[in-house]
This record gives structure tokens, sequence and C-alpha cells, in this order.
């Protein structure tokens, strides 16, 4: 049985690339920004997340640099690419599509 707050198959990655829409944040505040966005339903695991983000920046979606966090630790940020621009727009009209193809099904008597 799966838990609240468990993702959907294939959604990390857009929410991912949605987290990294406003600016660069290492992997810690894209998990925070999904909790915090999600008004505390959705949760990404550390053995999800880091997966993620390392397969979004082999593909060129994100691209990464070292810097330095809120308490001065060394910490790798991430930021969206060009093309991961385009596959978030792409991804999020899917999403609104099967969202409301779902809503319609589930409104039928």
């Amino acid at each position: 049985m799966e838990k609240e707050g468990d993702l959907m198959q294939g959604t990390l990655d857009m929410l991912v690339l949605k987290a990294l829409a406003r600016g660069s944040k290492h992997g810690y505040g894209v998990a925070e920004w999904i909790h915090e966005s999600s008004n505390d339903v959705l949760r990404v695991e550390e053995g999800a997340l880091y997966p993620a983000l390392h397969r979004l920046e082999l593909r060129g979606l994100l691209a990464a640099e070292w810097g330095a966090s809120e308490n001065n630790r060394r910490a790798k940020y991430y930021s969206l690419t060009a093309a991961g621009r385009k596959k978030l727009a792409e991804e999020a009209e899917y999403w609104r599509r099967m969202a409301g193809a779902i809503a319609s099904v589930m409104q039928m008597a």
C-alpha cells in the first residue's frame, strides 16, 4: 500500500524542474520547496531525489555548480538549462491534460 505523500511514477522529474524554475537550489532546498509548495503533503526522500538530480543533469536539463549553503557548508546548486525549461513546459502541459481527463472520469455518475 502506498504511503500518503508518495509521488506518482513520472512526477518527480517534473517537480524537480518546477522547483528550479525560479532559480538555483541545492538538493535539500529542492526537497523543501516541493514539501512546502504541496502544503506539506509531498515528501521527496534523498534516495529518490539525488538520483533524479543526477539523471536530469546527465540529460542536459540541469546545470550544477558547487557553492556554499546557508549554513556555510559546501553544496551542489542546480539550475535549469534552456532544455530543462522546455521539458518543464512539455511536462506541465501533459499533466494538465491528464489531470483534466482524470477529473472528467471521476465526475461521471
